[in-house]
């Protein structure tokens, strides 16, 4: 197999990952700033294992480092910007500026937090336990000041949308008295009540999603990508390529299984593709797949990371702070549903290579277990030290540390794949840089939380999607009264309209955001309105993820497909279209466990082992024979009618409960026996054939 360098997998997501594509700064700016990048790293690493500051500190130096470092690196206006990519940018005045006035409003905080005695120049300040809920004007100006600092940061790495979201929230707290509609309507607040909240610890910027992002997030991001320049991403690939590269189709299902394992440890879809699909993609198409299903394989599967345990994009992590459980617990839940996920792209891949008599990778082409195994032990280290931190009830950034630490020591002293300081001080430097786009992302969307909590406006959302969807249900019960039976009751059409009300704006308000900042908002205002139908929070919350994280995949606006389709040289559109038709158990899952939590573990008013196992075994039936009706191939090619009927059967058998998967079953039968009378039928002209052409 042809290998690509680091670098060269670099230059590739950082031309179709948005969040990546910074200015060239002049060479010794660059290097300033890459000093100051893997200063910003190691604060992380040291303050994770032994110990963290106090927590108003400890964000604002975070949110500092990020916002200083954004004003430097993105560029205000992009169409002012030099179109060679060879020279360098020159940083203009103004963003100098802007970098420094968001370290001072960053840190302002932490320096008045006790208070402030400037009496010789006429300024004192009360410790902030007592101006919280009456702000002085100096609290009012830096509040301000960070509130567009933050917003003019999330558009420079993310583009216009979500800085727009949050306008439209902020604009609801300011002026909410003003609505017309009875259910929106709120008494409003003033803007020094409304800087109160956004600006001072608890809620707001400073709340509990810019706490997780500095002490969770970027850690996990900086282990992701230092395991990666150790050589546990060639390792996984390898081991893949062991393990599914001799079957049908070869190259697609070692895409498929590495990108799983690469999951684990990326908490990007689109660093997951180009760092796996480099290999995988060429290869699909030397087999004989076309360049948009090449791309589709590796786009789907890469996205499957966003939802894999233990890392999935971060979000675990913030799932279990706002849900109070345990870190364990979420992962637990959320292994079956992944696990779904990648069975979902291995049928498709499997039936697609059957159909186009693909076979496997040549002999050549598959690695020795024992030489991977010998060479490649040592990269596995890091990632079992920090699964076995954190399942040992340490906390999350503990076991970062320990992940991180093992990381280092595995690559100074592995005589295989040994790392230098200049390896060591790239990861961090790097690390530190991938975490800036997130974290802009997350620091603006606890503007969205604090607009939340102050105004209760997700619960009024809730009641507006939960009564919209009980008309539409009440309308489709109507439409279906000529039936001598109930089709379904007004509750059961109330939740599934609603579900599929909300997964639509979570795909579209998904499109184009980091994993953990997409959770944060779309679980504050999407799950009060599963809660009011009696969903369980735990399942709400996973399929707001489940939702938001399909935008990888959803044209129009899919990045991992167009990376995808990129390395593929494939029609970007047609890449993404098959990323969504092999992300389909993607699609599905989320209505699965909502209707039957006992797929997530770990609800024990849910789970029997009597459900978990109907409900799992008749899903994966149900994933593995609508593979067969997209690919439109079993024993031999599907006619029409055999198709339509194994689509049916495969959306029963997935739907939860024993009288739907006898249908599903009952639906099966006759396009078993078309197939087998197929296959006979081509046995039996076979022989004749090979006689007429003697």
């Amino acid at each position: 197999m042809d290998k690509i360098s680091i670098e060269q997998m670099q230059e590739l997501e950082e031309q179709y990952d948005s969040e990546l594509q910074t200015r060239k700064l002049p060479r010794k700016l660059e290097q300033v700033c890459g000093v100051l990048l893997a200063l910003f790293a190691l604060y992380h690493f040291i303050t994770a294992g032994f110990g963290l500051p106090a927590d108003y500190w400890h964000m604002g130096i975070h949110l500092s480092g990020v916002l200083s470092m954004i004003f430097i690196y993105y560029a205000g206006f992009k169409c002012l910007e030099r179109k060679n990519a060879d020279q360098s940018s020159r940083v203009p005045l103004y963003d100098f500026v802007l970098a420094g006035l968001s370290v001072v409003a960053s840190l302002y905080i932490g320096f008045t937090w006790m208070g402030l005695d400037l009496s010789f120049v006429g300024l004192v300040l009360d410790e902030q336990a007592l101006r919280q809920g009456n702000p002085a004007l100096l609290d009012i100006i830096f509040g301000s000041l960070l509130v567009f600092l933050v917003l003019e940061a999330t558009r420079r790495t993310l583009g216009p949308v979500l800085p727009l979201i949050i306008i439209l929230f902020a604009c609801y707290a300011l002026f909410g008295q003003y609505l017309p509609f009875d259910i929106l309507r709120h008494p409003g607040v003033s803007w020094n009540q409304f800087i109160n909240n956004i600006y001072f610890p608890a809620e707001g910027i400073f709340g509990i999603t810019l706490w997780v992002v500095s002490t969770v997030v970027f850690h996990f991001v900086l282990f992701g990508v230092i395991a990666q320049r150790m050589g546990l991403g060639q390792f996984f690939i390898d081991i893949a390529t062991i393990v599914a590269g001799r079957y049908s189709g070869g190259p697609a299902k070692v895409s498929v299984v590495s990108s799983a394992f690469f999951g684990t440890i990326s908490g990007s879809a689109v660093a997951n593709t180009v760092s796996t699909g480099s290999l995988t993609i060429p290869n699909m198409k030397k087999l004989g797949y076309p360049g948009h299903f090449a791309g589709g394989v590796e786009a789907a599967s890469s996205a499957g990371g966003q939802i894999t345990p233990p890392i999935m994009g971060a979000a675990a992590f913030i799932m279990a702070e706002n849900l109070q459980m345990s870190y364990g617990s979420i992962v637990l839940a959320a292994m079956t549903p992944a696990i779904m996920h990648y069975i979902g792209v291995l049928t498709i891949v499997h039936f697609k290579a059957k159909k186009l008599g693909l076979k496997g990778c040549a002999k050549e082409d598959i690695p020795h277990l024992l030489a991977v195994l010998k060479d490649g032990w040592p990269t596995m280290l890091p990632l079992v030290v920090l699964i076995g931190v954190l399942f040992s009830g340490f906390t999350p950034y503990m076991a970062a540390f320990s992940g991180i630490a093992a990381s280092l020591a595995v690559g100074v002293l592995n005589p295989r794949n040994r790392i230098g300081f200049g390896d060591i001080f790239d990861a961090f430097k790097i690390g530190a840089k991938y975490a800036l786009a997130v974290g802009a992302a997350c620091s603006a969307v606890g503007i969205v939380v604090g607009v939340i909590t102050t105004t209760g406006v997700a619960f009024r959302l809730g009641f507006l999607v939960t009564s919209g969807a009980q008309d539409i249900g009440e309308s489709l019960m109507a439409m279906t009264t000529w039936l001598p039976f109930e089709l379904f009751s007004l509750d059961q059409a109330t939740l599934f309209v609603s579900l599929v009300l909300i997964a639509l704006s979570c795909i579209l308000m998904g499109a184009g955001l980091p994993t953990a900042a997409l959770y944060i908002m779309l679980s504050a205002v999407a799950q009060p309105a599963l809660s009011n139908l009696g969903v369980p929070a735990l399942a709400a919350h996973l399929f707001v993820l489940y939702y938001g994280v399909l935008s990888e995949i959803t044209p129009p606006v899919c990045t991992s497909a167009y990376a995808a389709a990129g390395i593929a040289n494939a029609n970007p559109f047609r890449t993404g279209i098959s990323a969504f038709q092999l992300g389909n158990a993607k699609i599905m899952m989320p209505f699965v466990f909502v209707y039957s939590p006992a797929m997530l573990i770990v609800l024990e008013d849910y789970f029997t082992w009597s459900e978990y196992l109907l409900t799992t075994f008749s899903c994966m039936a149900g994933i593995f024979v609508f593979g067969i009706a997209i690919t439109g191939y079993a024993l031999r090619n599907l006619p029409l009618l055999p198709r339509l009927l194994t689509f049916a059967a495969a959306i029963a058998l997935i739907t939860p409960g024993l009288q739907s998967d006898l249908y599903g079953l009952a639906l099966l039968l006759p396009v078993l026996a078309q197939q087998l009378l197929a296959r006979r039928q081509d046995e039996t002209l076979a022989p004749a054939a090979r006689c007429a052409n003697s």
